[in-house]
């Protein structure tokens, strides 16, 4: 076990960030806001809330961010920590110190979290937690009814790990999205904080959201100090040969390797906030007695629903240490073995807890190489090095959302992609919604959604290429539909696997690669026993005929017991994908 954290022992903060760039300005009157020429239809479908959000942007627009001449939220960031570093430094201690968690819902190994603690012991003040629930921001990315009641699940057992340290965990809700700076900067003044730690957020809207916070305390003579902790290697760290962003997994996971062996203190732990001074029960009481507040109505489960849904997923961090464990001890070791395969349950599982925070990444590689028999990420065990590769893809995505920002505008990583023409046909998106598109292995997938919210990652690819390519849906409306339904959304992540799914993303694979459902259910279900745990109608379908009934001699029995025809030729639709994406590609247009 590598030695813990110290006081002393230097560690990158946000002010530390690796090739900061010049502040860049940002005009609004810019004339590459221009719309693509696909917005108003993608709109009409759901692709876009402009009761937040301006349509789709322009190609150009897109290009300008890879072209360096637009700002990047991240820069924006380090521009205002740049311009106030002076005045924050300078600001002393008030009567309490406040920790700000967002999707960092632990209190172990979390580092704005122990920073915030340092600082309150050292000066012999209270620490704070607050946390603010954002109906809108909530609305606005999509979240899953299911993941804000596992949040408010986790916030539950929080609090009680926090009492225990004589902490209190204040939770509000903010109706307006617009005004949670101002909030939480009146909540600091009440409570006379000079000082708020928050770990950063790599999507768009709070990466703009904290650099306005960051301008807003200083004018106020209030110290906002955000820290990098969601990714085990900040973003920015890592370059190519010549000094660019990686933007394929293996070279940048390599470079990811290599960083953490040289530097091995990016696994160290952080070590869990000090318990408050004696007196701090009486100098901030009323914060013990405020209840977590109920799921906000527009993300509310039914009562059915989150009774099964809290059994399927206990909360909090305890439960997470304690699934990490269970799978390090009796499952890792054949990981890369049987991963692919739905039906074995040989997976960690954790993601639910590194989407909410209350397990970080960190955590999880260090856990997983202290059961290895080297200290070497990318040696060993074969299934431990297969897993830590797993986990680097949540690093990897969150690098590319940090470098390329606007494929979380509605935009492809590949901005020529954007021209593909896709399409809208409800009827067979409900068909795939509902897992009744007569393709067992899609169909099973999208069930295993609708009974415990989650889905095995092979799944997501074959339910995800069977929407883009089989069908020629817009991948957005299935980006959407899995964030608006899945207890581990997390937007990097899902646009990342969507992005490989639909051949817009980073991957180097070019479009042409296009999985069959077919092949897929007999290569990784070969006996059927996923499809049949989640399609009932097929239970009794016997042999080979459970992947394709239909056309394998099982006809009447599927029908008989209601279960869908075909809704595609998936070989008529290949070549229709394969033309709509060249004549896409060939048409582009600026």
């Amino acid at each position: 076990m590598p030695p813990k954290r110290t006081a002393k022992q230097r560690v990158t903060s946000a002010d530390e960030t690796p090739n900061k760039k010049p502040k860049i300005e940002n005009a609004s009157s810019d004339p590459l806001r221009e719309p693509h020429h696909f917005a108003a239809e993608a709109e009409e479908h759901g692709i876009v809330l402009r009761k937040y959000y301006p349509p789709e942007m322009s190609n150009a627009r897109a290009q300008a961010y890879n072209d360096n001449t637009l700002p990047r939220p991240i820069e924006q960031l380090e521009a205002a920590l740049e311009e106030t570093a002076s005045a924050r430094k300078d600001i002393q201690v008030g009567e309490a110190v406040i920790h700000w968690f967002k999707m960092d819902l632990r209190t172990t190994d979390n580092r704005a979290l122990w920073e915030a603690s340092q600082k309150a012991q050292e000066a012999g003040v209270p620490l704070i937690c607050v946390y603010i629930v954002s109906p809108e921001d909530l609305e606005a990315h999509f979240t899953a009814p299911v993941r804000v009641d596992f949040m408010i699940r986790t916030l539950h057992a929080l609090k009680a790990d926090l009492v225990e340290l004589d902490i209190p965990l204040y939770v509000e809700t903010v109706a307006k999205r617009k005004d949670i700076p101002e909030r939480i900067v009146d909540f600091m003044q009440e409570w006379g904080a000079n000082h708020l730690y928050a770990n950063i957020e790599y999507e768009v809207d709070e990466l703009r959201r904290e650099a306005k916070m960051v301008g807003l305390c200083a004018e106020k003579g209030l110290a906002m100090m955000p820290f990098h902790d969601t990714c085990i290697v900040a973003p920015g760290a890592l370059h190519t040969g010549t000094g660019k962003q990686y933007a394929v997994y293996s070279p940048w996971f390599r470079a990811w390797v290599a960083h953490i062996h040289a530097n091995p203190e990016l696994l160290s732990p952080f070590d869990p906030p000090a318990k408050n001074p004696p007196d701090a029960r009486e100098k901030v009481a009323a914060l013990f007695d405020y209840e977590i507040p109920d799921v906000p109505e527009n993300k509310r489960l039914s009562e059915e629903d989150a009774k099964r849904f809290g059994a399927t997923w206990p909360a909090g961090e305890r439960e997470a240490m304690d699934r990490l464990d269970k799978f390090c001890e009796e499952k890792i070791a054949q990981y890369g073995k049987k991963r692919n395969f739905p039906s074995e349950a040989a997976t960690s599982s954790i993601s639910v807890h590194l989407a909410a925070g209350t397990l970080c990444a960190r955590t999880a590689v260090r856990t997983a190489r202290d059961r290895n028999k080297t200290k070497k990420l990318d040696a060993g065990v074969e299934g431990i090095q297969a897993w830590i590769s797993e986990v680097a893809w949540r690093d990897f995505y969150k690098h590319v959302l940090v470098h390329w920002p606007y494929i979380c505008m509605n935009k492809p990583f590949k901005p020529e992609y954007s021209n593909i023409e896709w399409s809208y046909n409800s009827a067979h998106f409900e068909a795939w919604c509902q897992g009744r598109t007569g393709f067992p292995m899609v169909d099973a997938a999208m069930r295993q959604v609708q009974g415990i919210g989650w889905m095995h990652n092979r799944c997501r690819m074959v339910v995800a290429s069977f929407l883009c390519k089989d069908l020629l849906l817009d991948w957005r409306m299935g980006e959407r539909f899995f964030m608006e339904n899945l207890i581990d959304g997390d937007f990097a992540s899902n646009n990342g696997g969507w992005g490989f799914s639909a051949s817009v993303g980073v991957d180097p694979q070019p479009y042409f690669r296009i999985f069959n459902p077919l092949l897929q259910s007999e290569k990784f279900d070969p006996d059927g026993d996923y499809i049949r745990k989640w399609i009932p109608e097929l239970s009794g379908i016997k042999g080979k005929a459970i992947h394709d009934p239909y056309n394998r001699g099982a006809a009447a029995e599927a029908k008989k017991a209601g279960y869908p025809e075909p809704i595609a030729n998936h070989k008529e639709s290949r070549d229709r994908a394969l033309k709509a994406y060249k004549a896409g590609i060939d048409g582009d247009k600026p």
